[in-house]
């Protein structure tokens, strides 16, 4: 499995960004698919992730009602729709994928085993 993200770029806190990831081959039910960032001297850290067993999103606390993730299953991709954007959003963000993981490992990166390549997000104060 091939994931290409894109979307990132340099924005004003406030502002809004949509990341988009998109799977080489289509995804399944018990696919899991979502976002980790890392910035700056700090480890890489569970953004979000959507099952589409059942088709739930799991948010980090930090993100909980500003970001959100859509979804176009006939295009594979995953869209992280990030609102109010604040300076501590800043970091790569990585979309990431797995078929096998449980929900006590989604926020796990080492249980991820497709990764796509990083794209920048940096916000200004």
């Amino acid at each position: 499995v091939q994931l290409q993200a894109s979307g990132g770029g340099l924005v004003q806190a406030g502002d809004s960004l949509r990341l988009s990831c998109t799977a080489s081959v289509r995804t399944s039910s018990r696919f899991f698919m979502g976002w980790f960032r890392q910035a700056p001297g700090k480890e890489r850290e569970f953004v979000a992730v959507y099952n589409w067993s059942g088709g739930r999103t799991y948010y980090a606390d930090p993100v909980k009602g500003r970001f959100a993730i859509t979804r176009d299953n006939a295009k594979n991709t995953l869209y992280l729709q990030m609102n109010n954007l604040k300076p501590e959003d800043t970091a790569i963000y990585y979309c990431a994928a797995d078929s096998r993981l449980i929900l006590s490992s989604i926020r796990n990166a080492d249980e991820y085993d497709y990764w796509g390549q990083g794209t920048q997000v940096t916000v200004s104060s």
